[in-house]
């Protein structure tokens, strides 16, 4: 049985159908990554698990569990924890500030507090804001506190969105040796993202989604190689 299962869901977006009957499983340890152009809907399969925006038909199973109607709030205690796109962090608060409001359904102080220490191993650069203003932070610096504050939930699926958009280079390669060692020490990952260059070489499994449907799925290794997704995706 896989960690995550999402069956034919239809979502909804101002009226408009953004995904059209979409299914994609995630096992447990894996990193899926989901590909594809502006608009397809990739987003919108991140929210619609987490609950942001539930579908109106199918199932999202999270561990056995129907999850489609759950809130967010639940969602989150269940074990899912998503990094939104746009890292949405809270621009007055401080990046402890920020990362303490990751753990608020967590009552363990002193785990909360290894838990920062934590987050500040995968980014050190954290470490060295901890006091500053989230707002006043590059967007990559502010790309690793939205991915720290997911973490402080302690998340068995952290759901990524877009975690390369508008991070400079140096910082996107950063970004994803993180996530190849959040990876390592057990947390499954679903990562949405256009920069299929970086997502296809940090992942087991992809799918790629058009126009709200998937068209392609398979092993990262073998889409690298399919001439339409190399066209469409990669560049070549």
């Amino acid at each position: 049985m896989p960690l995550l299962d999402v069956a034919e869901i239809r979502t909804f977006y101002h009226g408009i159908e953004a995904l059209k009957g979409v299914s994609l499983s995630v096992e447990e340890g894996e990193i899926i990554t989901l590909i594809g152009a502006n608009g397809a809907g990739k987003s919108t399969v991140l929210r619609s698990i987490s609950g942001l925006q539930p579908p109106r038909a199918g199932a999202i199973r999270f561990d056995g569990v129907d999850i489609s109607r759950t809130s967010p709030q639940g969602i989150v205690g269940l074990g899912i924890s998503h990094a939104p796109e746009g890292r949405q962090c809270f621009a007055r608060m401080t990046v402890r500030e920020n990362l303490e409001l990751g753990a608020y359904l967590r009552r363990d102080r002193a785990e909360i507090a290894e838990s920062v220490a934590r987050v500040f191993e995968l980014f050190p650069r954290l470490q060295e804001r901890e006091r500053q203003k989230a707002g006043t932070m590059s967007g990559g610096e502010q790309q690793m506190l939205a991915i720290g504050r997911a973490l402080m939930a302690r998340p068995r699926l952290l759901l990524l969105d877009e975690p390369s958009m508008g991070v400079a280079p140096i910082l996107v390669k950063r970004i994803y040796d993180t996530i190849r060692e959040i990876s390592r020490t057990g947390t499954t990952i679903l990562l949405v993202e256009q920069n299929a260059v970086y997502s296809l070489g940090v992942s087991h499994r992809a799918y790629v989604l058009e126009t709200g449907t998937i068209a392609l799925a398979g092993a990262s290794s073998e889409l690298r190689e399919n001439p339409d997704v190399r066209k469409a995706y990669l560049g070549t």
